[in-house]
């Protein structure tokens, strides 16, 4: 069932990866400029005439997603993780067993944004007020080139 107020909040990222299963070119490291978008969605407004502010969604997710920005995303079975690692130490970013596709990272991103504004209360003192109850994720849209992107929803 689709509400009536969706709200999109964008960001943009440098990251790389490695697609250790792609026949191609892709399983070599390389970069992309990616855009996230994650978008919410509420059937009614709050008091502020808002879904939610902008500035929550920034707060909640920027810091995660800067672990994200000019690190390399990699397959821990990927033969090469164990040295890029003990070389760039937490600049690697390990997905377990499966590679760090741009649908991956979509569904990264939205199970970490779904579960950090989950664990926000309303009776927390906060400058920007969540609805929990009332204001869900709708999807997490991550553009690897302007051209090409993935998205999650559940």
């Amino acid at each position: 069932m689709s509400m009536p107020y969706r709200i999109c909040r964008k960001f943009e990222i440098e990251s790389g990866h490695m697609l250790s299963k792609h026949p191609d070119k892709c399983k070599f490291p390389h970069g992309h400029s990616r855009t996230v978008e994650c978008v919410l969605e509420a059937e009614t407004l709050d008091e502020r005439e808002m879904v939610c502010d902008f500035k929550l969604i920034k707060q909640v997710i920027a810091e995660h997603l800067d672990a994200y920005d000019h690190a390399m995303c990699m397959n821990t079975n990927d033969p090469a993780f164990e040295e890029f690692r003990k070389r760039f130490g937490e600049r690697v970013i390990p997905f377990e067993n499966e590679d760090p596709t741009t649908e991956v990272i979509a569904r990264e991103v939205f199970n970490t944004l779904k579960s950090k504004l989950s664990n926000l209360t309303e009776s927390e003192e906060t400058r920007y007020p969540f609805r929990n109850a009332e204001v869900r994720v709708v999807k997490v849209r991550v553009w690897e080139t302007s051209s090409s992107w993935a998205e999650y929803f559940d």
